[in-house]
């Protein structure tokens, strides 16, 4: 699926790409994510460590790759300038060629054939995936300030998603974010991903915020600054509420129910170990979503 994304994009292998060339920060941000995991990658089996390697390219692939660098880059291809398009186009081509031989030693025959397919111009690659060199980058590659700004647009998303998850805010509705406090470092990162954040976050009037938190708003920190959601508008405050006080309050009951039965030294003697594990297990969970319900409930008292 992302070897058809990224065909119907136009991207496609370019011959003397230097990926260290590259201006945008987000293409930097990938070939050193290329990088850092093939690091891992070859010391993992290099160690016989195969579930390590196999959950390295696992998380760059299925996470890094697919879930944010086809998302963040979707914005650039669609509308950015020619020379940041034809940048993009070029460097997605090669991660995605890097990724073929990377995963090749777990997923043998659908690289193979996506090797082929994915030549340049549709010509014959010089050599079969199986018998071309393992790649290995160095630490030529790797950029830290492109990596720190990314991984902070990552969180920054990720944040807003849970916050409009937790308040069952409608998967079509847009809100406005505020940023209370934040540098202006922080700011001019916002600035230089709008685009991004704007589609994949959801919100729209993205601006600083000086003055007190608008009525009917939910708050998440990051980092020095205050992520605000104006959400008034959008849902209904009381009702939500509401609605939150009564998943805490079954949760604290279902909690003092397993407390109850993991404290009876009769249950504890006689159940089966698997049974007991089991309702430990359910009462870790139960606290877990307890603490989140508070949580939520607790940006909405904050607005």
């Amino acid at each position: 699926n992302a070897a058809r994304d990224v065909g119907m994009s136009g991207c496609g292998p370019v011959d003397g790409f230097d990926p260290a060339g590259c201006a945008l920060t987000v293409n930097r941000w990938i070939i050193g994510e290329v990088a850092a995991t093939e690091r891992r990658l070859t010391r993992a089996i290099d160690d016989y460590r195969f579930n390590d390697a196999a959950n390295a390219i696992y998380q760059f692939t299925w996470h890094t790759f697919c879930d944010w660098y086809l998302e963040f880059t979707k914005p650039i291809i669609a509308g950015g300038d020619a020379a940041a398009q034809a940048e993009t186009r070029a460097a997605t081509a090669w991660v995605l060629d890097q990724l073929l031989h990377l995963l090749h030693p777990f997923m043998p025959f659908v690289t193979e054939e996506l090797w082929e397919q994915l030549a340049p111009s549709g010509a014959p690659r010089a050599t079969p995936l199986i018998a071309a060199p393992w790649p290995s980058y160095g630490d030529a590659l790797g950029d830290a300030p492109a990596a720190a700004e990314m991984d902070w647009i990552v969180r920054l998303i990720s944040s807003i998603r849970a916050v409009r998850a937790e308040m069952n805010v409608p998967a079509a509705a847009r809100t406005g974010l505020l940023l209370k406090d934040a540098t202006e470092a922080t700011l001019a990162r916002v600035e230089d991903h709008r685009d991004i954040i704007s589609t994949l976050a959801r919100v729209d009037a993205i601006a600083p915020l000086d003055g007190p938190v608008p009525e009917g708003s939910v708050q998440a920190v990051l980092d020095e600054a205050t992520l605000v959601l104006p959400l008034a508008g959008v849902i209904d405050i009381a009702k939500e509420k509401a609605r939150l006080e009564k998943e805490i309050e079954k949760i604290e009951g279902e909690i003092r129910k397993l407390e109850a039965k993991l404290g009876n030294q009769d249950f504890l003697a006689k159940a089966p170990q698997a049974v007991v594990e089991e309702n430990r297990e359910r009462l870790e969970e139960a606290k877990a979503a307890l603490a989140k319900l508070k949580e939520a409930l607790g940006r909405l008292a904050a607005g």
